[in-house]
């Protein structure tokens, strides 16, 4: 039930012509290939050249239940958020963790300590590079 449950969630509106409908990538695990936890804080930078005809976004989920995180004030960001800052070439870093890294509130999402999440990317208007593994998203990476 838990992998159906995932498969539905992951792939729900694959786009049938490029350029179209969203295109999603989930992982549960950090770029040295440990578990997503609440209790720790991550970075993820985003490069400016995101291939898509409209924008991007990252939500976070509670691993355990594929819902949004309760009692969260921000559940996700994306491209066309304003207050968020940039770094000087286009790149957008979103920081996840219970307490936003100092100075990084408009770029942070929260976690809950002791909850396993996850982060689904949605890519609104893919492009061929998506496809083609031609443009790579970074690791998300665990801050010391």
């Amino acid at each position: 039930m838990d992998a159906r449950g995932i498969a539905f969630f992951s792939f729900f509106c694959p786009p049938k012509k490029l350029g179209t409908g969203q295109f999603y990538l989930v992982t549960f695990f950090e770029g040295k290939g440990q578990r997503l936890r609440g209790g720790e804080t991550y970075r993820l930078r985003v490069p400016a050249d995101v291939p898509v005809n409209e924008f991007w976004s990252v939500t976070v989920y509670k691993r355990t239940n594929c819902a949004l995180i309760p009692d969260v004030a921000r559940p996700s960001m994306d491209s066309f958020d304003t207050k968020a800052s940039k770094n000087a070439d286009g790149s957008m870093d979103v920081y996840f963790g219970p307490k936003a890294p100092e100075g990084k509130e408009t770029n942070w999402i929260p976690t809950v300590a002791g909850e396993d999440w996850f982060p689904n990317l949605r890519f609104y208007g893919p492009k061929q590079a998506l496809f083609t593994k031609t443009w790579k998203l970074p690791d998300i990476g665990k801050m010391s």
